[in-house]
């Protein structure tokens, strides 16, 4: 049995998109640009807050990205008073977690969204402390697809790659699990689709949480 599971956090654990929608369509209106529909959200997520509005300002127009600065400093400002807005898990998530964690399993959260965002929606969700490890985007490491946080994270349980899992919901996370040997798992529940992650290498792809229990 897999002793270590890696949790995407956004479109995985958590349905996140009100809020993301929510945070970014407030940015753009400070500055007379247009909003976007949570559809529109799911395609311009899952690279960073950065990407996330760039995608949004180019999608807007903003084709020489002027606006960038501005949006993106009242993006963050605004997010991290809002990233629980409208957020819950997902169903069948809290059973999925509850039951990894009796059978002793070590679970983790590897995140694109700031990282303190990311711990602030991991602890007001779950609770503090349990979760094994959360990490979302951090300066002094790469994001994802780079997989220098799922090295952190292996470091930090002293396991090697075959004793994980890796969750996600994108190609992002597909290739983050790819590219540091671990076997990935992808998600129907999220923010995209199968032909994603299939085109993304993922090692199965499962529709429901308590699915995953055939991978471990």
């Amino acid at each position: 049995m897999k002793k270590a599971v890696i949790f995407d956090l956004d479109g995985t654990l958590a349905d996140t998109i009100a809020s993301i929608t929510h945070c970014g369509n407030l940015a753009l209106s400070r500055f007379g640009l247009p909003s976007f529909q949570e559809e529109d959200y799911k395609r311009f997520v899952g690279d960073g807050a950065a990407m996330l509005i760039r995608r949004a300002l180019l999608a807007a127009g903003d084709g020489k990205l002027s606006h960038f600065d501005q949006v993106y400093e009242a993006y963050l400002k605004i997010f991290a008073e809002g990233c629980m807005y409208q957020v819950k898990p997902y169903d069948g998530i809290v059973p999925l977690l509850e039951k990894l964690k009796h059978l002793g399993v070590r679970i983790a959260v590897l995140s694109n969204k700031p990282d303190a965002d990311s711990l602030r929606v991991v602890e007001e969700l779950f609770g503090k402390g349990f979760f094994d490890f959360v990490q979302g985007q951090r300066e002094d490491v790469p994001r994802k697809p780079d997989p220098a946080g799922v090295y952190r994270i292996m470091e930090h349980f002293g396991l090697p790659a075959s004793d994980f899992l890796y969750v996600g919901d994108s190609g992002v996370d597909m290739r983050t699990g790819k590219a540091a040997g671990i076997f990935t798992v992808g998600v129907l529940w999220g923010f995209r689709d199968r032909k994603e992650l299939v085109e993304n290498r993922a090692d199965a792809v499962i529709a429901g949480p308590q699915e995953l229990f055939a991978y471990l």
